[in-house]
């Protein structure tokens, strides 16, 4: 995992390192990574939700999962959440879009309201402009498995991030959150647990090995 520092950490302890990232006046991303399963959705709802809607805001790279309708025309709907079944140059642009809305006097784009898409689990589809991110919040916190791939869009979606977390609990915790996750939306045990080891894994195989592109690689623990 390269020269990435590994941490153990409790929810309070990484809400107040993102504390440090929320200065007012200015504009810092934040970025956390994981694979499926590994708790990025919680761990960032809960430190927008800590640091409250006056510092800082979520904005998830799966609202640019592609359509299902499209997902089919493209064959790929039996993988969807694979690397090739976002859109990432659409995230790119969202995120460069970030950095020039945050509030400095005088820059381009310095008093424009940037509206976000928002993935909805219940129904698998993006609602599109779902969150509005003013200029003067000062944290964005963005979320997702493919933010540290040095590949095409998703280097341009790097570039932007001011911090990268990358969530790395025991593979037996991840694997059954995903089960669980999939059987609550629907899936039957069976198909719950196939695609967390089919699809599922192949992506978190990916996704693991760009851990040691982030800036810590943490281990989230019981306060």
């Amino acid at each position: 995992m390269s020269s990435s520092a590994v941490i153990e950490a409790s929810l309070f302890e990484l809400v107040e390192r993102a504390r440090g990232l929320a200065v007012p006046g200015e504009r810092h991303i934040l970025g956390i990574v994981g694979a499926p399963g590994a708790g990025k959705s919680t761990v960032a709802a809960h430190v927008v939700a800590a640091l409250g809607p006056e510092l800082a805001v979520l904005v998830a790279m799966d609202g640019f999962h592609l359509a299902n309708v499209v997902l089919e025309t493209l064959g790929r709907r039996d993988r969807k959440g694979a690397v090739d079944t976002f859109d990432a140059p659409g995230y790119a642009n969202l995120l460069e879009r970030l950095h020039r809305s945050a509030l400095a006097p005088g820059r381009p784009g310095a008093t424009e309201i940037v509206y976000a898409p928002e993935f909805r689990r219940e129904i698998e589809e993006d609602i599109g402009c779902a969150i509005a991110v003013p200029p003067s919040i000062p944290l964005v916190v963005t979320e997702g498995n493919y933010l540290l791939l040095d590949d095409g869009a998703w280097m341009r979606a790097r570039a932007c991030l001011d911090e990268i977390w990358f969530l790395s609990p025991a593979d037996e915790l991840r694997q059954h959150r995903l089960v669980r996750r999939h059987e609550a939306f629907g899936k039957s045990p069976d198909d719950a647990k196939a695609w967390a080891l089919g699809t599922d894994q192949r992506n978190a195989e990916l996704i693991e090995s760009t851990a040691g592109r982030a800036n810590l690689i943490v281990r989230v623990v019981e306060e």
